[in-house]
């Protein structure tokens, strides 16, 4: 089969589950990022640090895994981007953290937060004022407020940043399209979304911030939230799919019960995200729902969603129960442990995913992929029991 009629071959699997139907075979969709680098023979430091070493083993996992899609490029905080704008959020491998640590968040303390409990008004006003003169210039070791002396640091991190923005996602979109055109594999998400409470606990506020603004404070929080939900469709709108095959991403965080108490989860976390995600749906896109942690005490409220709008992605949660409840309505993915794929045999891998085809795809509706993203940690021999498996034992 040419590469050209594979890519079709698999984009209508990939599809056809998620439309929550039933292909030939269960459709394989894992979340590879350091693991990538590992399997290529790269360390995570080359891998961070030159995206053209990323992009080199994420192509080398597609030639030869037999992936039917597979996101172009999950180690995604670039070093020349990072350092070049002067941001301060990201842990880099090799320069913050050890080399073959994969990049990580670093949240301040609340008393240092890059948005102080005061500012709730100014973000309420105009989000993309108060990101740019604001909350920009907190995060940013080059960057000035509007009223600082500006230098030439200040002028090169918005040219330099720029320039690297521009050259890391042209490379990208050759990517996406190499991955269809010449490896028949399927660029597996479109567009990404967050929720407005994610963006406060992740970028403004930080967790222990948010928290105590839910008690304190909750209508500005609120009010904060729905200020930014046209910027976060907008946002992911404009990366979406115009074919309208390939979903726009989610990455859900930290607003599920126990993180935020179910007053705060009703009132105000799904309030602000349920539109954005019909609206979507009436563009004619699906959203792929990153349930990253454990989601199941809200699993009936996720039912209040159109039939088809979203796939559901399984990390901490129990997938049996996922598809109990969810499974008539939308497709579901992932469920296989990340710390099994890390610490397990082949053998129990293929026993996971032999009792998840059973009970969860057998009637079509479901994406082989692991609990999280992968990371190095994982075993080279039990991504390969995971693939190979699935191709050998789920066929419809």
């Amino acid at each position: 089969m040419n590469k050209r009629d594979l890519y079709e071959t698999r984009l209508k699997r990939y599809v056809k589950a998620m439309r929550n139907e039933k292909p030939d075979m269960v459709p394989i969709r894992p979340f590879v990022a350091e693991f990538t680098a590992k399997y290529a023979g790269f360390s995570i430091q080359e891998a961070t640090h030159d995206y053209r070493v990323a992009f080199e083993a994420c192509r080398i996992c597609a030639r030869d895994f037999d992936w039917d899609a597979m996101v172009p490029n999950m180690i995604y905080v670039w070093t020349g981007l990072t350092q070049a704008m002067g941001v301060t959020y990201y842990g880099i491998p090799g320069i913050d953290i050890p080399p073959e640590t994969g990049f990580q968040y670093r949240e301040p303390p609340e008393e240092e937060a890059f948005m102080k409990p005061e500012e709730y008004d100014a973000l309420i006003e105009d989000p993309t004022g108060y990101l740019l003169n604001v909350w920009f210039p907190r995060v940013s070791r080059f960057v000035k407020a509007p009223g600082e002396p500006i230098d030439e640091r200040h002028n090169l991190a918005f040219l330099r940043g720029g320039m690297a923005m521009m050259q890391y996602f042209q490379a990208l979109s050759d990517l996406a399209r190499e991955f269809r055109e010449e490896l028949g594999i399927v660029p597996a998400i479109s567009g990404i979304l967050k929720a407005p409470l994610d963006i406060l606990a992740d970028k403004l506020r930080g967790y222990y911030g948010l928290v105590t603004d839910l008690h304190e404070r909750p209508q500005k929080v609120l009010k904060a939230c729905e200020a930014l939900m046209p910027h976060l469709l907008e946002v992911a709108l404009s990366g979406a799919d115009p074919e309208k095959n390939l979903p726009i991403t989610i990455w859900m965080h930290r607003s599920c019960v126990p993180f935020i108490n179910p007053e705060h989860f009703s009132n105000i976390f799904w309030p602000t995200l349920k539109p954005i995600l019909e609206e979507i749906w009436k563009r004619g896109h699906q959203v792929l729902f990153y349930a990253e942690g454990n989601w199941d005490y809200h699993l009936e409220t996720f039912r209040e969603l159109p039939p088809g709008s979203i796939i559901y992605h399984v990390d901490r949660g129990d997938i049996f129960k996922v598809h109990q409840v969810l499974g008539d309505r939308f497709c579901i993915s992932g469920g296989v442990p990340n710390d099994l794929l890390a610490f397990g045999s082949p053998e129990e891998v293929r026993a996971c995913v032999k009792k998840i085809i059973d009970n969860v795809a057998r009637d079509g509706g479901y994406i082989m992929d692991a609990s999280a993203i992968i990371q190095n940690d994982a075993k080279i021999e039990n991504i390969k029991a995971m693939t190979d498996f699935t191709r050998e034992y789920g066929q419809y």
